[in-house]
């Protein structure tokens, strides 16, 4: 019983059950409508053929008189499934026909009865009660004719018709409930599913998911909805662990490097090696705040407070820009910068932000592939592909071996261990969160694939179609 209170306090099943009833009141009405509907139409034919009666037997006492009439009458009184005959004197007595008693009262009507009068038939044992209609006319000679027919038919034929659509609609409506309580039971089973999942998951276990059926109703478009909550939910939850565990190796050695630093500069006397002491402190507390100002950065990303400042811009026209402003920093280290844009590119983003995820991408390419002999340039691309608009920096460098190129995207990872250039291991966390603020995607791969000492790597930001 407890599952059915549980049942019938969903929407869903007190809409059904509203339902339900309203289907119940417009089924009884349309019964009612149509047995009705049935007897007024078998009446209407009944008084046809009874004026079709009289007006015959109208015409037989105007051309042979009474015996005529009376012969007509007899004739069809006779006929099997006859119709109601009677000729009665001016104070109602009956004196011939078919009819052994009527309902008083009935001869003092002339036309079309009123209403349905009672008789009784001769071949009646006991008290049996017919109901008719008739027309009673007057005769010159003051003898009244009724000429009636039996409503027998008509009731038997409403009462059927009322039987039968009265069992037709109960079937149905039995029907419709056992439908009601089996998808109501469904509906309750997967809610149950539902709610343990959920269960689950408030007890700290965020890889659970909400079942989907597959039905693609309306419990799978919520399901799928808060799957991709929890699934969002889950990544910056492993995201803000591991910045906690690697927070200890990035932020606390620099610190401890900084304060040791600070307590020698307050042991040197000579003026110019403490003001070296001192600059040397200042990098470092410079170096701090970029790693901080990163992380601020991808916290705001990926928490989507940017994505208002979203608007068209031309993609074209900021790699042009970026390509421009790093050549200088390329030559300085050896390299060449080339560059393969297609111009007219527009798509709906933040300026800002793609402008520094493409910093991010030319300080890495230069950064790490200046030291490689023989890596001679980093090159940008820049046009339309299948899945949207591809934007490519690729270098000649040692490359990511692809079993790290999940790890490089995660906050403080760096190939290089020992920490031997300078960085903070955010870029590539910087530049996946924008782009999965812009709904594309990041896609590493190796520039020259099968070469061992140098296989380059290319990083390639794909914006959807539906930004450009």
């Amino acid at each position: 019983m407890s599952r059915f209170r549980v049942l019938f306090k969903s929407t869903a099943v007190r809409l059904s059950a509203l339902y339900i009833l309203l289907f119940a009141i417009c089924a009884a009405t349309l019964v009612f409508y149509v047995t009705a509907m049935s007897e007024r139409l078998l009446t209407g034919q009944i008084r046809d053929a009874v004026a079709q009666e009289v007006t015959q037997v109208q015409r037989a006492y105007d051309a042979g008189g009474m015996n005529l009439l009376l012969r007509t009458m007899e004739r069809r009184a006779r006929q099997p499934g006859a119709n109601l005959y009677l000729i009665a004197g001016p104070s109602g007595d009956i004196l011939a026909g078919n009819v052994a008693s009527v309902q008083p009262g009935v001869f003092e009507e002339q036309g079309w009865t009123s209403v349905p009068f009672m008789y009784q038939r001769y071949t009646d044992s006991g008290v049996v009660r017919h109901t008719a209609i008739a027309n009673i006319f007057v005769l010159d000679n003051g003898l009244r004719v009724l000429i009636g027919r039996d409503l027998g038919e008509p009731e038997r034929f409403r009462v059927l018709v009322r039987q039968a659509l009265m069992i037709a609609l109960a079937i149905m409506g039995l029907g419709a409930i056992i439908i009601w309580f089996g998808i109501g039971r469904n509906a309750l089973k997967r809610i149950d599913r539902m709610s343990d999942a959920g269960k689950k998951i408030m007890a700290g276990d965020l890889s659970q998911r909400l079942p989907v059926a597959g039905s693609g109703d309306e419990f799978d478009r919520l399901s799928v909805s808060l799957n991709n909550m929890l699934e969002r939910i889950e990544k910056l939850n492993e995201g803000l662990r591991q910045v906690s565990d690697n927070i200890a190796h990035d932020l606390k050695t620099p610190l401890t490097r900084l304060r040791n630093k600070a307590a020698d500069a307050l042991d040197i006397e000579d003026g110019g090696v403490r003001r070296s002491a001192l600059e040397g402190i200042i990098s470092e507390s410079d170096q701090l705040i970029r790693t901080f100002n990163a992380l601020l950065m991808i916290s705001r990303v990926e928490a989507g407070s940017v994505a208002a400042e979203m608007s068209p811009i031309e993609l074209s026209a900021i790699v042009t820009d970026s390509a421009e402003l790093y050549e200088p920093v390329a030559d300085e280290a050896g390299m060449a910068l080339t560059s393969e844009i297609e111009s007219g590119i527009e798509i709906q983003g933040n300026r800002e932000l793609i402008g520094q995820a493409i910093f991010n991408l030319l300080d890495n390419a230069i950064k790490y592939s200046a030291d490689t002999e023989g890596a001679g340039s980093v090159s940008v691309k820049l046009g339309r592909c299948p899945d949207g608009v591809c934007l490519s920096v690729a270098d000649h460098g040692p490359g990511v071996p692809p079993d790290r190129r999940e790890d490089v995207v995660k906050r403080f990872v760096r190939l290089d261990e020992s920490r031997s250039k300078p960085g903070t291991g955010l870029g590539l966390s910087l530049v996946e969160a924008i782009m999965e603020l812009h709904g594309g995607t990041l896609e590493l791969s190796d520039t020259e694939p099968g070469h061992t000492e140098r296989p380059g790597l290319t990083v390639s930001m794909v914006f959807p179609a539906k930004a450009a």
